[in-house]
C-alpha cells in the first residue's frame, strides 16, 4: 500500500495505533457486494453475489463533475417513466484511499431508485486547501450539485437525494446532512446554484464527531481524527491532539457533523458491527457505536429523527442500508420527518 507523500514525514512520530486507526478507516462503499445487510457482520463474499455486482455496468461511467482526475463519478439509472429518487454513495478509507468501485446497486435499481458512485479527491490532492478536510468534503457536496444540475436528463426527481457510505465517507455524508447549504445563487456555474441538501442519509460505521476531547469521553482509546485537519508539529499522538484542541475548535464546528446538527436537517440511519459501551476502550475505536450513539442524542435533542442499528440495539426498524434507503426515499412527504 503506498501511502500519500503529505503524510509520510507525519507517521514516523505518530504512534503506531494512530496510522492503524487511519488504515482501519477503509470503510468501503456501504453498497458494496458484502456491505452490511440483515446481520451484525458482513458475511463472505460470494461468487453469486460478486458476479450480480459485476454484470451491473453504470449507465454513464467515470462523468467528470470538476477539474480533478479523481473529480469522476458512475451513474446507474433506474428504469422509471418519472423521476426516481436517487442515492450518492461516498467510499470510505480515512479520506486517504479508496475507490467509487465495488458498488452493487442492483436491489435500488429494483426498487426505482437511481444510485451514483462517486470518487473525490484525497487528502494528500489537498496542497493548500486548510484544512485538508475540506478537499473530499466540498467535492461530495459538489457531486450533489451536479447531479441535480442533470436530472432533467437523467430523470431524477431533485428533492429526493439521499446519501451513503461506509467510515469516512459515512462522516462525509453526515456532514452534508447537517451543514447549511451551499447553494450560491449567484454563481456564474450553474451547478454550484444548486442545493447541497439531501432527503436522507444511511451511514455505515461512521466517525460522528472530529472533536477529540468528545471522542476520548466517548472511547478513551480514540485514535482518529487529526490528518483531517493536516499535519501539525506538535500533534505526535491522540492525546497531543486534544492538547491542541482550542487551535481546531473552529474547524471542528464546521466539519464535524456532530457539531452541525440543526432542528431542520433530514433524518439519518446509522449502522455499526458490534455494541456500544461509552466511556469504556473498544476493539475497533474507528467505527464504534459509542458514535452512533452520541449522535442519537443529539439528534433526539434537536428534533432530527436519527435510527440507530447495531446487534441488539432496541426499537430497530430497519436492519439494513438499503431497506432505509428505499424507505425513506419511496415514502410519502408527510412520512419523511
Amino acid at each position: 500500500m503506498k501511502i500519500p507523500r503529505l503524510f509520510c514525514s507525519a507517521i514516523t512520530p505518530v504512534n503506531r495505533a494512530l496510522f492503524l486507526g487511519l488504515t482501519l478507516a477503509l470503510g468501503g462503499n456501504s453498497l458494496a457486494v458484502d456491505g452490511p445487510e440483515n446481520r451484525p457482520a458482513p458475511p463472505p463474499r460470494t461468487t453469486a453475489a460478486t458476479n450480480e455486482a459485476a454484470s451491473i455496468q453504470p449507465t454513464e461511467a467515470n462523468v467528470p463533475y470538476g477539474e480533478h482526475k479523481q473529480q469522476v463519478l458512475d451513474f446507474y439509472r433506474a428504469k422509471s417513466e418519472k423521476p426516481t429518487p436517487l442515492v450518492v454513495n461516498i467510499h470510505g478509507g480515512g479520506w486517504m484511499m479508496g475507490d467509487k468501485r465495488g458498488v452493487n446497486p442492483k436491489r435500488l435499481l429494483d426498487a426505482g431508485i437511481s444510485v451514483v458512485s462517486i470518487n473525490y479527491r484525497h487528502i494528500s490532492a489537498a496542497h493548500r486547501v486548510v484544512p485538508p478536510v475540506k478537499v473530499p468534503l466540498y467535492d461530495a457536496a459538489r457531486a450533489v450539485q451536479f447531479v441535480r444540475s442533470k436530472a432533467k436528463e437523467w430523470n431524477i426527481d431533485k428533492a429526493r437525494i439521499g446519501a451513503t457510505g461506509g467510515s469516512a465517507g459515512a462522516c462525509s455524508s453526515l456532514w452534508l446532512a447537517f451543514h447549511d447549504d451551499l447553494a450560491d445563487p449567484k454563481s456564474d456555474d450553474p451547478v454550484a446554484r444548486e442545493s447541497t441538501r439531501l432527503w436522507c442519509v444511511a451511514a455505515v460505521r461512521a466517525q460522528t464527531t472530529l472533536d477529540p476531547k468528545q471522542m476520548l469521553e466517548w472511547t478513551p482509546n480514540s485514535i482518529y481524527g487529526a490528518h483531517a485537519f493536516g499535519r501539525a508539529p506538535e500533534i505526535r499522538s491522540f492525546k497531543d491532539f486534544v492538547a491542541a484542541r482550542e487551535k481546531f475548535l473552529p474547524w471542528i464546528g464546521e466539519y464535524s457533523p456532530y457539531a452541525l446538527v440543526t432542528a431542520d436537517d433530514p433524518p439519518v440511519y446509522l449502522m455499526y458491527d458490534g455494541p456500544p459501551a461509552i466511556g469504556q476502550k473498544q476493539k475497533d475505536p474507528t467505527h464504534t457505536a459509542n458514535f452512533g450513539v452520541k449522535l442519537q442524542e443529539r439528534c433526539k435533542e434537536m428534533g432530527v429523527p436519527c435510527e440507530l442499528y447495531y446487534p441488539g440495539a432496541p426499537e430497530v426498524k430497519h436492519t439494513s442500508v438499503r431497506a432505509y434507503l428505499i424507505g425513506q426515499l419511496k415514502a410519502a412527504p408527510a412520512a419523511q420527518k
